[in-house]
């Protein structure tokens, strides 16, 4: 693909940065939704460790691809019993990074979280958490194609905005069911800077707000449906939609698929190998008009479950 054409995907993923939402789009995020919400630092008896790599609308030349890498582990929980036990209360601390690329656009961030959980009853339990870290956007104007030998960029090299970024989040959750409710980049553009050597530069952020639920039915004793849903907000832009439903077999193996309002049909699979290892895929079959364009979306999930010792193969608490 020619340059110019890169442009225009480039003005295009600005544009669609204004008026719609900024986070890196997860079709998986059911099975991590520690990306979302900070509450869930530290919720299993174990440290979560995740890495993803995902690549959008595959064979459209600058199309985003996105990365990241996530950790959290609790603290002071104690020795747990079987499965169904009343949690502890204790605390979570973790980390996160990802970066995201669409043509010569990068945004990448990095931070650390902290949540505490309360069990209200015998099998209800809370957590509030949040996040902190830093936010930067860079834009390689050496993939661009400029036609005014005055335009500033040319010769720039790179131009980065750096921005702290805040996220907030609650978590109700039992054995069964789990609602939670999030807000990230909550300080907009307060805490915009630029390095001392960067031109300067403006990358505007919005606040984003998610609402997710989750319940799982046991119509056998080997089988589980979970059917769940996310409510996006980040105004001005409309409300946005993910459904999902995932069916797991022995508490190993499970097959899902998903609806991303106005966006894609997804389909998923993946498998709890031992104790250590978890791995899924899925596939985007774009519904939008984009799908003259593109072969799909892929994503891979691969989790390691550190310092297992009660050897928990299938988590317990996130559905």
């Amino acid at each position: 693909m020619k340059k110019p054409l890169l442009l225009i995907i480039f003005f295009a993923a600005l544009g669609m940065q204004a008026r719609a939402q900024q986070r890196p789009q997860y079709s998986q995020y059911m099975l991590n939704n520690f990306l979302l919400n900070p509450a869930i630092t530290g919720i299993e008896d174990y440290a979560d460790v995740r890495v993803s790599h995902r690549r959008q609308w595959v064979g459209l030349e600058g199309a985003p691809v996105t990365s990241y890498v996530t950790a959290h582990t609790p603290l002071n929980k104690g020795a747990s019993g079987n499965k169904y036990h009343r949690a502890l209360a204790h605390h979570g601390i973790g980390a996160s990074f990802f970066t995201d690329k669409t043509g010569p656009l990068r945004t990448s961030s990095v931070s650390f979280s902290y949540a505490y959980h309360l069990p209200l009853t015998t099998t209800l339990n809370v957590s509030a958490g949040a996040s902190a870290g830093i936010i930067r956007n860079t834009v390689n104007s050496a993939e661009l194609e400029l036609t005014n030998p005055n335009d500033p960029l040319i010769g720039g090299g790179t131009i980065n905005n750096n921005v702290f970024d805040l996220n907030l989040g609650l978590w109700l959750y039992s054995k069964n069911f789990s609602v939670g409710v999030s807000g990230a980049q909550l300080l907009e553009d307060v805490g915009s800077f630029q390095p001392a050597e960067g031109a300067e530069a403006t990358f505007g952020l919005q606040r984003h707000y998610f609402v997710t639920g989750a319940y799982r039915f046991e119509p056998t004793d080997w089988l589980d449906v979970i059917p769940s849903v996310m409510l996006k907000l980040a105004d001005p832009s409309p409300a946005s939609i993910d459904a999902s439903v995932r069916v797991l077999y022995d508490e190993r193996f499970w097959v899902g698929a998903s609806y991303r309002h106005e966006d894609a049909l997804v389909g998923m699979v993946g498998v709890y190998v031992s104790p250590l290892l978890d791995i899924s895929y899925s596939y985007d079959a774009t519904s939008s008009s984009l799908n003259r364009v593109s072969a799909g979306t892929h994503e891979v999930v691969i989790g390691f479950k550190l310092l297992n010792n009660n050897r928990i193969i299938c988590p317990q608490w996130v559905w």
